[in-house]
């Protein structure tokens, strides 16, 4: 695929994924919520294929994707039967049909919204080199499990207390999530890109022609994650009635209030890093140059000399 087709279709997705974001939060009825759940799950899988060509090589992403879809399965169903390392939960029918005792759109959530986070924390990092080398091996992990975490921290109580995909057999002291589910979660997330992060090591090279950093090529990335993080606030947007909701503890929580520090959360943690990764771009030139114009631009500094 040329660089020309593939930001056509990274920018169509990012419609597409902008566009049911939207109509979820300020219209919730229009699409089925099994539609809209595969949707919004679906998208970033294929965002991640179609970007992640730009600088790793086929095997690469699917080693990616296979750490990530065994490790996330292996823990997430490890909790179900155990509570290590979420916390004692189960999911209910609305998210489809599963495998083992977690839905399979489960997997690819994983892998849609952590690729955009890895791509996140390379930039914010400086770590354009797709292999990592030095300290970034392990900088890079860490702060994607970071960015991972501020996204499962806006949307958990929403999605577990409020629709109920999901139940807290305990409930939790975040309005019916438990503290551990977030230390699992960290967990989770940082084992699988880490586990990616030795691969890339120990590649000779990832990629044969990794096109050199520039705005054009991580731009779409950033904004992804900055959509991601909108679904939040447009819950308050959306929401009027002040409504009471009781999680299987027996704790009774605001639905407002659930929404308002959720919204909170987005503003003050998945915003500020889209920011930043925007403020990252600028250092970086708006697009590739090509080898011959890499090749003319000495001779032209030469023509514009003998000129002077």
């Amino acid at each position: 695929m040329t660089n020309k087709l593939s930001s056509r279709v990274l920018w169509g997705l990012l419609a597409i994924f902008t566009g049911v974001t939207l109509l979820r939060g300020l219209a919730p009825n229009v699409l089925p919520p099994l539609l809209t759940i595969a949707l919004i799950t679906l998208v970033p899988f294929v965002f991640f294929f179609v970007h992640g060509s730009r600088s790793y090589r086929l095997r690469d992403l699917l080693a990616f994707a296979a750490i990530t879809l065994v490790v996330s399965n292996i823990f997430e169903n490890l909790s179900i039967l155990t509570g290590f390392p979420f916390g004692h939960y189960y999911y209910t029918d609305g998210l489809g049909p599963k495998l083992f005792l977690v839905p399979i759109l489960i997997g690819p959530a994983y892998l849609g919204t952590g690729y955009l986070t890895w791509s996140l924390a390379r930039l914010v990092l400086g770590a354009t080199d797709s292999r990592l080398p030095g300290r970034q091996v392990w900088a890079v992990p860490v702060l994607a499990s970071f960015l991972m975490v501020a996204w499962d921290l806006a949307f958990d109580p929403i999605a577990s207390t409020l629709r109920q995909s999901w139940i807290w057999l305990d409930g939790g002291s975040y309005f019916g999530v438990p503290f551990s589910n977030f230390l699992g979660w960290f967990l989770t997330v940082f084992i699988f890109f880490q586990l990616f992060a030795l691969y890339l090591r120990a590649q000779p090279s990832t990629a044969a022609a990794e096109p050199a950093p520039s705005r054009a090529n991580w731009l779409p990335a950033v904004i992804f994650y900055g959509v991601i993080a909108l679904g939040t606030p447009l819950n308050v947007l959306a929401q009027t009635a002040n409504a009471t909701v009781t999680d299987p503890a027996g704790i009774l929580w605001r639905t407002q209030d659930i929404y308002a520090v959720t919204a909170l959360v987005w503003m003050f943690t998945m915003l500020p890093f889209t920011i930043l990764g925007l403020f990252k771009l600028a250092d970086l030139p708006a697009t590739v140059r090509s080898a011959e114009q890499e090749r003319s631009e000495p001779s032209i500094r030469v023509h514009e000399l003998a000129k002077t």
